[in-house]
């Protein structure tokens, strides 16, 4: 897999963050019947205002949120609660993704406040975040159900409970 990792907050570090992005990445993509070997994502772990700044930039939220996420290309399905289209590799055989930006104020408040560890947390957000750049959202209530059920089998193969069977939900 061609990961592109960058930290711009002290509180990731970089030997503890890469393999869970590695982990979830990997599962996520097979569970999706992609090979990692040839998928290309980059993620920025950050903090709290700067994903404020991408989140306004990108979404017009003023707000520090938990992961943002770039696809490379539309994948959304047309029909709601229907599969995403499958990516496509360029002329070299690569599939390029897209970006994820993950923030760590508000990723390690969430752990703390759902009672699970920082590791189960960011996992989940890099499943999320990883969904959405193969065409998932959660918009519509069908898209949602799917999305949500896909994110907890992935998780359950990695070992971490499903977010959303939990009582905090997160």
């Amino acid at each position: 897999m061609d990961m592109d990792i960058r930290i711009e907050h002290p509180g990731w570090d970089l030997a503890e963050f890469e393999p869970l992005v590695v982990r979830a990445a990997v599962a996520t993509l097979t569970d999706c019947g992609l090979d990692p070997e040839i998928c290309e994502i980059a993620v920025l772990a950050t903090g709290d205002a700067a994903i404020a700044t991408l989140n306004e930039q990108f979404r017009d939220k003023p707000t520090a949120t938990n992961v943002l996420s770039w696809p490379a290309q539309d994948l959304s399905a047309d029909a709601p609660g229907g599969n995403p289209t499958p990516p496509q590799a360029d002329a070299f055989g690569d599939i390029s993704l897209g970006d994820i930006a993950i923030a760590w104020e508000t990723c390690a408040q969430e752990a703390d406040i759902g009672g699970i560890t920082l590791q189960d947390h960011v996992t989940h957000l890099i499943v999320h975040g990883l969904l959405h750049l193969l065409g998932y959202d959660h918009i519509r209530d069908l898209d949602a159900t799917l999305m949500e059920r896909l994110e907890g089998e992935i998780l359950g193969k990695l070992g971490v409970s499903d977010p959303y069977t939990r009582a905090d939900g997160l």
